[in-house]
């Protein structure tokens, strides 16, 4: 085994990956959520089908696309492996578990990991799968180009070829997949709303304790400035993001 292969299959190698695996991911939660902000748009779903087009087939991000699939991979098997590396280290559990100031998220995340793993999953089989295998409905807005009014038609599946945008005496025509459609009418489904709140409620808990554990993994815990990352971590990513990503379902279950 190489030296490079030994650091990596370290305990610190592991966390490592861990904690560079997880800062992508939270890059990734930010942009996300600026990009769903379009779903409180009034405007049909234009903003967001415009949103959800691009994000798709623009081949930069496409390719970012690929390393945000590999780093949520890489990420859940990492933290399989930690947890059972850490439970073979010690095989005979606590007669009394420690109260050594550890906070309950950090106790709980491998329960907290399953919870938000398996939000994923039902996440990318409502939308990703639905809307790259052709399954989301269709529709056309109708943009005039002087007033800025926009009107929109449902399309039949028969009249939608592929995405289109033109120009034809003042109105700005585009045709696409309405994955607005597809969230409006998911998010009418009240257990599903629970378990979207549940999730990121799990995610919260998740990310007050791994943002701040990266940040500790990979050395920049300084005095000085550790305390900024501290104040992110809960603030920022344990509260802002998931409250923002809960409050979309919601607003479709009682819009």
């Amino acid at each position: 085994m190489s030296n490079f292969s030994k650091a990596f299959s370290s305990t610190l190698g592991r966390k490592l990956i861990m904690s560079l695996t997880g800062l992508f991911l939270c890059s990734f939660l930010i942009i996300h959520l600026i990009g769903n902000f379009q779903l409180f748009k009034n405007d049909d779903g234009l903003g967001f089908n415009q949103y959800a087009h691009f994000m798709t087939h623009f081949t930069p991000i496409k390719v970012v696309s690929y390393l945000l699939y590999a780093s949520i991979i890489v990420h859940s098997v990492w933290a399989i492996i930690i947890t059972r590396k850490n439970r073979a280290a010690r095989p005979v559990a606590y007669a009394i578990k420690p109260k050594d100031g550890s906070i309950w998220s950090s106790r709980n995340m491998g329960i907290l990991g399953t919870i938000i793993f398996v939000f994923i999953v039902v996440h990318m089989s409502n939308f990703w799968y639905k809307y790259h295998q052709g399954y989301t409905p269709y529709i056309e807005y109708q943009t005039d180009v002087k007033t800025g009014a926009t009107t929109s038609r449902v399309l039949d599946a028969s009249e939608f070829k592929q995405y289109t945008v033109y120009v034809e005496n003042g109105v700005e025509v585009i045709q696409t997949e309405d994955l607005y459609k597809e969230v409006a009418i998911a998010f009418q489904q009240w257990w599903l709303v629970a378990f979207y709140v549940l999730a990121m409620a799990a995610l919260a808990f998740h990310l007050i304790h791994g943002f701040q554990s990266a940040f500790q993994t990979l050395g920049w815990n300084h005095r000085k400035y550790f305390p900024i990352a501290k104040f992110l971590g809960v603030w920022g990513f344990g509260l802002l993001i998931p409250i923002g990503f809960a409050l979309m379902p919601l607003y479709f279950l009682f819009k």
